[in-house]
């Protein structure tokens, strides 16, 4: 399965639970659409931030919906490699690991 397919299955599963829980769903939308506003730091670093702790803490779909952000923001391939960097920094060789999918979905993403 490719990670494009992995992630329209995603937003189907997430679609399905914000039928089951709009309440709930609509309060974290609330928190998302808060923290897109530019701050002191842009929409794009906030997401940068987001995809190293995705990372981190090994949440493959929080990678896809992070990436999919950064390559619609404009990022460039270097600039998520950078970020990555620092997880594998961070995450040792699990973190390695991480940022070689997160890196391949940039890469399918990005086409």
């Amino acid at each position: 399965m490719s990670w494009t397919d992995k992630l329209n299955d995603t937003k189907a599963q997430v679609k399905s639970l914000n039928q089951a829980l709009p309440e709930t769903c609509a309060g974290f939308g609330a928190l998302g659409k808060a923290v897109k506003k530019d701050g002191a730091l842009s929409y794009k670093e906030k997401e940068y931030v987001a995809l190293g702790i995705a990372v981190a803490i090994r949440c493959e779909p929080c990678i896809l919906f992070h990436v999919e952000a950064l390559v619609k923001l404009g990022a460039t391939r270097e600039e998520v490699a950078d970020v990555l960097s620092a997880c594998i920094q961070m995450g040792g060789g699990p973190g390695l690991m991480y940022a070689s999918k997160a890196l391949d979905v940039y890469d399918e993403l990005a086409d």
